[in-house]
């Protein structure tokens, strides 16, 4: 049974895993080199000003009465600031707080008051959101804005001031930095260093608790899954609330002493000018990305890069051999993990592997097990089974979800981490994704708990019941669509366009359903749970209203 065997950590002494050390590790021994590339605005920084202004915010941070185990909440579209109140936010020894820029209404109310955050980094734009739900996020002491201009900075600490908040731009927390003489904190390895929400269940979204250890592992795994050095350029073009570009990019360049650029958004027809213009010979695809910059009319310049190593989850195995002698490129990788558990399988540079396989496990690092989800007993090869996982050392895994004690012993079920997906592998040691087992969706990169969408739903007067599922996507991405069934009030009358109106107010845009169709009842099992097997079933048909697919992102103002 083959394993996977190239991972070697960079550092040996796990006690240096934590995001203060690498910093000032690489600051040490790279000091000069560029870390930090953000071309939308024209900014570079070497690794010793990426720490000097860093341990600014980590002290302003302190200045502003925040402490050592406080939660800093970010909530900004990609640009430096995030990057620097990340890092300010661990050398504070807080814990930083990604929040997903779509996010409003109950979704950001649930995830603000869950961590009760002593401070929040944002943008302007989302200043009227956070006054919407002040009553959320009333342990925050100050808000500090970046990005935007000087009138959208001005109406958006109005805006916090008439509910109650106080506020400072981005730069008057960098300058009490300077200001301030407080010495930081000592950092370790199996402290709180971010907590990362994920929505991949059928309830509320859970805050996933990360200790440093944990994110090094993630990074560090990425650093030998791309081969990546200090001769690298890396390039992310998806959000940094997210790990792809955030412990999957920025980190794992930080790590390796490489630089990183960092793109404002991913433009499928932008993408391939990106890469050669950043000189990136490194870069990830989460979901639909590869499929969309395939589809990109082809061009004779297309192999005119430096790239050589893509990390894709998944992969599009079908036209994988096309894409690399289109583009150049010399490997593409893949993993499958969670944000709750690293990355038990990978796959070996430059090997080509099984279609369909994610990769094998690194079982030096990870106890791997496919379970029958109904007695945790193991299945036979070859046979579906829950994917569960256990770190093999301490730190190196979540610690459980924030602030949520009964879904935390829930999937440490057996002292196994239960990760609802169902996977088979073969007899080589090769694991292949099948099925998710839990009620989840996955559309345009975002993991959608069902759950969230039906209570926002259900907000609606003339909805009696629902029933949120997902069904295929036209793409070869493990993708999904959002289909809603719904039961009108007795008397009521729904329409389509009325429903997606109200869906626009309320919900993220990437979890408005694509389909809805309207039904006199719901298919219900003896104790009145819906069969959401049976609407899965009949998917789309001849009655169901289709809007269309979903944007790709939605333009924060600058």
């Amino acid at each position: 049974m083959r394993t996977y065997d190239q991972y070697r950590p960079t550092w040996d002494d796990r006690s240096a895993w934590n995001t203060p050390e690498v910093l000032r590790r690489r600051a040490a021994s790279h000091g000069e080199r560029v870390y930090l590339d953000v071309p939308s605005e024209n900014l570079t920084l070497t690794y010793s000003e990426t720490l000097a202004v860093a341990e600014r915010a980590a002290r302003g941070l302190l200045s502003a009465g925040a402490a050592p185990g406080d939660r800093v909440l970010i909530m900004l579209p990609n640009c430096s600031q995030y990057i620097l109140a990340w890092l300010g936010s661990s050398l504070a020894g807080m814990s930083e707080v990604p929040i997903n820029t779509a996010y409003r209404g109950s979704f950001l109310e649930h995830q603000a008051r869950t961590v009760s955050p002593s401070v929040a980094v944002v943008h302007p734009d989302f200043a009227q959101r956070f006054a919407e739900g002040a009553e959320a996020v009333r342990t925050v002491r100050r808000f500090y804005l970046a990005g935007g201009d000087e009138a959208a900075r001005s109406e958006a600490a109005a805006t916090l001031l008439d509910a109650g908040f106080a506020s400072s731009p981005w730069e008057d927390l960098l300058k009490a930095g300077e200001e301030a003489d407080a010495s930081l904190p000592e950092v370790r390895h199996c402290d709180l260093g971010s907590v990362f929400f994920t929505s991949g269940t059928t309830g509320l979204s859970k805050g996933v608790m990360m200790p440093h250890a944990h994110m090094f592992l993630f990074a560090d795994e990425c650093v030998s899954l791309t081969r990546l050095t200090d001769a690298d350029t890396y390039m992310s073009t998806g959000p940094l609330f997210h790990g792809n570009s955030h412990f999957l990019a920025a980190y794992p360049a930080l790590i390796a002493g490489c630089r990183y650029v960092l793109r404002e958004r991913f433009s499928a027809s932008e993408w391939i000018g990106q890469v050669r213009e950043s000189r990136a010979t490194v870069t990830n695809f989460v979901g639909v990305m590869m499929d969309f910059v395939w589809q990109q009319p082809p061009r004779d310049d297309d192999n005119d890069n430096c790239l050589r190593c893509i990390f894709a989850a998944p992969t599009a195995s079908s036209y994988l051999a096309e894409f690399k002698r289109r583009f150049g490129v010399e490997a593409f990788v893949e993993v499958f993990g969670l944000t709750e558990t690293c990355m038990p399988i990978l796959s070996p540079y430059g090997e080509d592997r099984p279609s369909g396989a994610a990769g094998l496990a690194n079982a030096d690092w990870f106890d791997v097990r496919l379970v029958n989800p109904e007695t945790d007993a193991e299945v036979p090869t070859g046979e579906v089974g829950e994917l569960t996982v256990r770190g093999r050392y301490p730190w190196t895994q979540s610690s459980g979800y924030f602030n949520m004690p009964a879904e935390t012993l829930t999937a440490w079920r057996n002292l196994w981490w239960h990760t609802g997906d169902g996977l088979r592998r073969d007899a080589e040691g090769w694991y292949y994704f099948v099925d998710r087992l839990k009620d989840s969706i996955r559309r345009r990169g975002e993991n959608i708990s069902s759950y969230e969408v039906e209570q926002a739903l259900l907000a609606h007067s003339s909805v009696g019941e629902v029933a949120v599922v997902a069904v295929p996507a036209d793409s070869e991405a493990g993708e999904d669509e959002v289909l809603a069934v719904l039961v009108p009030e007795p008397g009521e009358t729904l329409t389509a366009d009325d429903l997606w109106e109200f869906a626009d107010r309320r919900l993220p845009y990437f979890c408005v359903p694509r389909y809805l169709r309207f039904v006199e009842s719901l298919p219900k099992t003896p104790s009145e749970k819906v069969r959401k097997t049976e609407l899965r079933q009949v998917g789309v048909d001849a009655s169901t209203h289709d809007r269309g697919p979903a944007p790709r992102h939605r333009r924060i103002r600058q």
